[in-house]
């Protein structure tokens, strides 16, 4: 059985990868403003979209590994992605990823995108815990997570090494407890 899954907002619509998407993928992921601080260098291959879309429709079919892609509704654009991975079946939890191209930056899309992937994780999914791993100096993903009502839990120096220069990881942490009790007081 092939697992499909689209999440509809306001304004985006979250899908599964597909081929077409590879061009805006590329170009999201070779820009080095957006990958200052992933745990990888930017991209300079343009084959490597196409080999992460390939592998990232395999994972979402089989329910391995969740790599939305965030579309705006209006007009059908790819603005980035947002992702459920290291699911933990047996203790309910799972880590979230996220990336948005420049141009959409500071509209209030990853917000949207973050709700309804947290809506997807603790309700359609289950969880009891989810978790995100980022650089301590991405003041933007830390102000996304500490809006959805994440805590940062730890600090992790010298986790990675990208490009030959040594960064750290600030963990943070959202229980479904926590998650349904801000859901209560926006109602």
């Amino acid at each position: 059985m092939t697992y499909s899954k689209t999440i509809t907002t306001e304004r985006l619509i979250l899908r599964k990868p597909q081929p077409s998407d590879e061009a805006a993928q590329f170009a999201m992921h070779s820009d080095p403003e957006v990958m200052r601080y992933f745990s990888e260098p930017p991209w300079t291959d343009a084959s490597r979209a196409a080999r992460q879309i390939a592998e990232d429709i395999a994972a979402f079919e089989k329910e391995e590994f969740f790599r939305f892609a965030v579309e705006l509704k209006a007009t059908g654009e790819y603005l980035g992605s947002c992702s459920l991975f290291s699911e933990h079946r047996q203790n309910r939890r799972a880590e979230i990823g996220y990336a948005l191209g420049r141009p959409y930056w500071g509209n209030g899309y990853m917000h949207e995108a973050l709700s309804a992937l947290l809506e997807f994780a603790f309700i359609e999914r289950d969880l009891n815990r989810l978790e995100a791993d980022i650089d301590p100096h991405n003041a933007g993903s830390a102000s996304a997570l500490e809006r959805q009502g994440f805590n940062k839990e730890g600090f992790l120096p010298e986790r990675w090494i990208v490009g030959g220069q040594v960064s750290d990881s600030a963990l943070y942490g959202l229980l479904r407890r926590e998650w349904e009790a801000r859901r209560l007081l926006e109602e």
